[in-house]
């Protein structure tokens, strides 16, 4: 990999966490009244985006579906079979109970994720037509469903209220 390559992935890495950064920084902001202040952070969020975004596409990382589907795969599928058993070993050890908490329910989340893909995958392998399905994600812990938000999440118990509607 060439080092203008290595740097535009540096680049969107440090994009990438400069936006979900800012939009914590913006929730917070609401939660203290200030609407303006979040506004701002979700402003400079969205830039953040657009300059990761361009990194990674100059970059040559953003293939055809099918190849982003098998990179997404790998991707969840290290973090749930490897990353996350790590990370969660060591916040056992330090008995960090948040840490355990984010870790474990990240972990269910990822196993999800891949299961997803896998399914597209196959799907569009086979030739068939994707299903138009919604999608719904926890708020709490990110858990992931296809079709209807269920009544309570099965990894972190939050209510069905908790579930986002993705479009």
């Amino acid at each position: 990999m060439s080092e203008s390559i290595e740097k535009l992935m540096a680049a969107f890495a440090g994009e990438s966490q400069a936006n979900r950064r800012y939009l914590a920084f913006a929730k917070k902001a609401e939660e203290e009244g200030l609407p303006q202040v979040a506004k701002l952070f979700r402003a400079a969020a969205e830039a953040e985006t657009v300059h990761a975004m361009n990194h990674l596409r100059i970059a040559g990382k953003v293939g055809m579906t099918v190849s982003n589907l098998d990179e997404a795969i790998s991707g969840e599928t290290f973090e749930y079979r490897q990353m996350y058993p790590e990370f969660l070993a060591i916040a056992q050890k330090e008995k960090n109970k948040q840490a355990e908490w984010s870790f474990n329910v990240a972990n269910q989340v990822e196993e999800v994720h891949a299961g997803l893909y896998k399914k597209a995958l196959e799907t569009l392998n086979s030739k068939k037509p994707l299903p138009n399905r919604d999608y719904y994600v926890c708020k709490v812990c990110g858990n992931t469903v296809e079709g209807v938000a269920p009544e309570k999440c099965v990894v972190c118990g939050a209510p069905q209220a908790q579930f986002l509607r993705v479009t």
